[in-house]
């Protein structure tokens, strides 16, 4: 399901891209570039009006695709549950003697190491 929410969420991005770079910031845009076809049917104005409602359309759109797909992510199945087994199956105590037995520390230090 996650998946879909992903298609959705890309296709639904770029299709907003698309839109967003379509409008010019001043009113022109390629809207004012479709020609006699958009000046006949929709006119200028109403193309633009198309189009911002089609940039808060897709912008709602991937908000709402983000905010429930978390809803879809599977809880206590697959790999979470192994990860929980291995994290309780750790030992946390400390063992008393973490040296080898055959190791020795030396009390003082050899001659050579001390600094000039």
């Amino acid at each position: 399901m996650l998946v879909v929410f992903g298609i959705l969420v890309i296709i639904a991005s770029i299709i907003l891209g698309l839109i967003v770079l379509i409008q010019n910031p001043k009113g022109g845009g390629l809207s004012s570039s479709f020609g006699g076809f958009g000046n006949q049917i929709m006119g200028v104005k109403q193309t633009t009006d198309v189009l911002e409602k089609g940039t808060w359309l897709f912008a709602a759109i991937v908000a709402i695709l983000c905010i429930t797909s978390p809803a879809f992510i599977p809880k206590g199945t697959g790999t979470n549950t192994e990860v929980k087994q291995m994290i309780e199956g750790v030992s946390t105590k400390t063992p008393a003697n973490a040296a080898p037995a055959n190791a020795t520390t030396p009390t003082t230090k050899p001659a050579d190491s001390v600094a000039k």
